[in-house]
């Protein structure tokens, strides 16, 4: 009780939406393109859905020969094409002479357009989304040469001989430009070098191996920050001062009379710092550069203050580059192919023991926790073309029960002239079908796992 009590459920509900509408756009394009192509290969496609429907739908409608449906499930989709073995294991109507509308009764290429209709509608849209990101919001981000302040190293930092006021600038010998992308640089790159400017000093250290499958365990978090002083930037209407007052401007130098310099102070010098609730805590603030004051703030059973900080964004300053709808082309295609190609190295990090299934793999909780809590369309945007490739990628590996495993049939066939009999792809349906659900199953229990741990 105290669990569910203890969850911001406004929270949950935007990014619940967000995830809700970002998957629904990408499964209805991916049956898109399996229904698309079947048409023009004239087969019948009956059922177009959103979500499974097993015993009943939420919707639905027939227009022509196929109906359209919303689902109670919301695990996927499906389209179902007369003379398919797929997910709806139609038994019945593969025991009927072949007719020149089914799918078994067209050639083996046009089968293989069909199946990997849907992968090609989702590489194609996350490449127009990179595109349209590009031109639409450009690339904005800030300049590691404008920490100033450098880092604070936590406890994996340190381990390889970071220390705080470091700056890291460049990585296995490529310079480092975006601020907060280290993390994922050591691990992407597999890196055995970074190079850190402290002081006046430019300095080499070697990151062992190890740092790579910690990072990967921790979700990138206990290597290092970025350390900018804590700035009032405004005072929202919840706020309870008791005593003393807070101006914009403001910088927080004391709390509960032990001094701050910088945000990482509060977080990971001060223990316990996060858990405090229903309380009054004070802070000590530098003002207009002179004066010295304290005010006093009550902390509700939720940990809120009311008080926002300025970001890093307003304190070190931002880089913007924009560019025009043809320069964003070729960017979009670049930023496709390097998300698809860090997804696959986190895959061969799995197998090569540098990440551990149990820390890494997660169900649609997980997923949906992604989300921001607040609604954010260019991050909203972002998210949906990188789980769009994700998704091709996913459903063109050579699983039975997926795309990839239904193509690769029809390759064989191609390469064989020998086509499996229905009985073997009905059996391969429900060994990849018991596969797929028993991830899940794995996916979902890690994730509850994590979240009553």
């Amino acid at each position: 009780m105290n669990l569910l009590l203890s969850i911001d459920w406004s929270s949950v509900g935007v990014k619940a939406a967000q995830f809700i509408l970002s998957f629904s756009i990408l499964i209805v394009l991916h049956e898109f393109g399996h229904f698309i192509t079947a048409r023009w290969f004239g087969c019948r496609v009956e059922k177009f859905y959103l979500f499974f429907n097993p015993w009943f739908s939420l919707w639905k409608k027939k227009k022509g020969e196929t109906e359209y449906g919303l689902g109670w499930i919301p695990l996927g989709g499906y389209v179902k094409i007369s003379g398919m073995i797929d997910e709806s294991m139609d038994k019945e109507q593969l025991k009927q002479p072949v007719q020149p509308y089914e799918f078994r009764s067209k050639p083996a290429w046009q089968r293989l357009i069909i199946m990997l209709g849907g992968i090609i509608v989702n590489v194609i849209l996350a490449i127009v989304i990179f595109i349209m990101i590009t031109w639409v919001w450009g690339d904005k981000y800030v300049p590691v040469a404008n920490l100033k302040y450098g880092i604070y190293a936590d406890s994996l930092g340190r381990s390889i001989g970071l220390q705080d006021g470091d700056n890291i600038i460049a990585v296995q010998g490529k310079t480092v430009e975006k601020a907060g992308t280290v993390g994922s640089e050591i691990v992407l790159n597999e890196a055995t070098t970074i190079t850190v400017k402290r002081g006046d000093q430019q300095l080499e250290i070697k990151v062992p191996e190890t740092l790579i499958s910690k990072l990967n365990s921790n979700r990138m978090g206990g290597f290092s920050y970025i350390r900018y002083p804590m700035i009032v930037d405004s005072l929202l209407p919840k706020i309870k001062i008791v005593s003393g007052d807070l101006k914009k401007g403001d910088r927080v130098i004391g709390f509960n009379h032990q001094p701050i310099e910088y945000n990482t102070d509060l977080t990971n010098k001060l223990k316990g710092y996060e858990d405090i609730k229903d309380t009054n805590v004070t802070y000590t603030l530098l003002r207009d550069e002179k004066d010295t004051v304290e005010a006093v703030v009550h902390v509700d059973a939720k940990g809120a203050k009311y008080i926002g900080f300025r970001n890093p964004e307003k304190i070190f300053g931002t880089k913007t580059i924009s560019y025009s709808l043809l320069q964003s082309v070729p960017v979009g295609f670049n930023k496709c192919w390097s998300t698809l190609g860090r997804y696959m190295t986190g895959l061969r990090q799995l197998f090569t023991g540098k990440a551990k299934a149990s820390e890494s793999v997660g169900s649609v909780l997980s997923i949906g926790g992604i989300y921001p809590s607040e609604w954010d369309w260019q991050t909203f945007w972002s998210l949906t073309a990188i789980f769009s490739i994700i998704l091709a990628f996913m459903n063109l590996l050579p699983i039975p029960g997926l795309d990839g495993g239904h193509a690769l049939f029809t390759v064989v066939e191609m390469i064989t002239g020998r086509k499996p009999s229905d009985k073997f792809l009905e059996y391969a349906q429900i060994v990849g079908f018991v596969l797929l659900m028993g991830l899940m199953a794995y996916a979902l229990g890690l994730d509850i796992w994590r979240l009553f741990k």
